[in-house]
């Protein structure tokens, strides 16, 4: 199934196939929440994390907790460039203790993402997907993405894969290796099993004889106390008297230590101050260039909840649908259900698209939203219209999945506005990926050849 809609800034019609047909748009989804999210918040906007106590503070001695209290930052502890390192980021944390006269903490330190409600994955999205990296789900308190690395080795056939938990620490987790080494030729199927209902995770699937030693990233469903357990082991190594432990908050408001027993109702800690996030332009940039399913759902998450006050994805289409409306878009043409387009219950037209690209150019957000769009030659990009003059002119996002081969954005004139606006959609494709994208390559070319 094929749908095409573009057209040129007068609004002349360059390319027409099943332009109304609705479609899974796979990470061309990814377009409508990083433009609406820097439309509502502004391309300046920023995610704030805050560090709070409960007790008392007496000659120095906190008799009580510290609260690391989130607010969906994505980017706390993650390896990216736009991200503080995390001696930086705890050492601005410590300088709040301080100040507040803390020098010993004779209680936990305690993560608390009870900002958010409800799960942290969409419930369509694949049983396999969410123990992966790309479908780890997002967390109101996260660290690393959310991810954990593993390094992974073939065995002798038949035998369990080599494996090695790397980064980052989770003392609680148990951890079970159920994976299988194949015979030559069979590819890598693991995955990591897991929930965040309980501490367990079980690695399954196979991984071929003739594949190199590799490093794995799958899913952390406890970003909340992995981020309380990596300031907690900071503050010891600097000399710091931290007395008990580190912990997070359960769903139903408890304190829950490592070994995951409720202790008692969290507090309501005394807001010491708050670090915050690179802008929302920065993470929409990196959303779309490297197609970061984390980041897309934490801008999308986080419009719900602070439109609405609630987290829930339900919640977070309500307050899309707004914003949407805002844009002078209308919301019914789009059926999303997460931010990310990981799930298959996504559908959106060539021509709907169209029609959202063009009322983004009406944004005062518009030129940081074109900004985080990739040239060919990044991202997800790379290895895309190579060796075509002109391809910096050329400003899309790809979405892809099983099947489905999308790509949509704007073709820019010599004076950098869009002089074409377009949507390309392919479902349900038999064909290798690598010949749909030369066609889907070659109708680009003829379009910016109509500049």
């Amino acid at each position: 199934m094929w749908g095409v809609l573009a057209l040129d800034r007068d609004g002349r019609t360059l390319a027409s196939l099943n332009q109304s047909q609705r479609m899974v748009p796979a990470s061309n989804l990814k377009l409508i929440t990083t433009g609406t999210a820097l439309h509502y918040f502004g391309p300046d906007g920023r995610f704030r994390t805050r560090l709070g106590y409960t007790g008392q503070i007496k000659d120095g001695v906190l008799e009580g907790d510290v609260y690391i209290i989130g607010r969906g930052d994505p980017t706390l502890g993650a390896r990216d460039s736009i991200a503080l390192e995390n001696e930086r980021l705890f050492g601005l944390w410590k300088n709040l203790l301080t100040a507040a006269g803390i020098r010993a903490v004779h209680g936990r330190i305690v993560g608390d993402g009870s900002a958010y409600e409800g799960n942290l994955e969409h419930r369509s999205w694949g049983y396999d997907d969410i123990g992966t990296y790309y479908g780890t789900g997002t967390s109101a308190l996260s660290f690393y993405a959310n991810a954990i690395d593993f390094s992974v080795r073939a065995a002798t056939p038949g035998e369990p894969v080599q494996v090695q938990q790397t980064y980052p620490e989770t003392p609680w987790l148990h951890f079970q290796n159920h994976s299988v080494t194949g015979p030559e030729g069979t590819g890598n199927s693991l995955y990591l099993y897991t929930t965040d209902l309980a501490p367990y995770a079980e690695l399954r699937g196979s991984f071929a004889t003739d594949r190199r030693p590799k490093t794995e990233h799958f899913s952390n469903k406890f970003g909340a106390l992995t981020c309380a357990y990596y300031f907690w082991k900071n503050l010891q190594e600097s000399g710091w008297e931290v007395t008990g432990g580190y912990a997070d908050i359960d769903r139903s408001g408890y304190i829950r230590n490592s070994g995951f027993v409720p202790e008692e109702k969290a507090g309501e800690p005394v807001v010491l101050g708050e670090t915050v996030s690179a802008p929302m332009a920065a993470i929409a940039r990196i959303t779309n260039v490297r197609s970061d399913n984390f980041y897309a759902e934490a801008l999308f998450r986080a419009m719900g909840e602070d439109r609405t006050g609630v987290a829930i994805y339900d919640s977070c289409l309500v307050a899309q649908r707004q914003v949407l409306t805002e844009l002078g878009v209308n919301p019914d043409g789009v059926r999303q259900v997460d931010g990310s387009g990981l799930s298959r219950m996504n559908y959106v037209s060539p021509e709907w698209m169209v029609s959202y690209l063009q009322a983004m150019q009406r944004s005062p957000a518009f030129d940081a939203f074109l900004a985080s769009l990739p040239h060919p030659g990044e991202g997800t990009l790379s290895a895309f219209l190579q060796g075509v003059a002109g391809r910096e002119r050329v400003c899309i996002k790809s979405g892809s999945m099983d099947g489905v081969l999308c790509y949509s954005g704007y073709i820019l004139a010599d004076d950098g506005t869009p002089a074409v606006t377009l949507s390309i959609m392919t479902n349900h494709t038999t064909a290798a990926p690598a010949e749909v994208r030369r066609v889907l390559a070659r109708l680009l070319k003829l379009l910016m050849e109509e500049i």
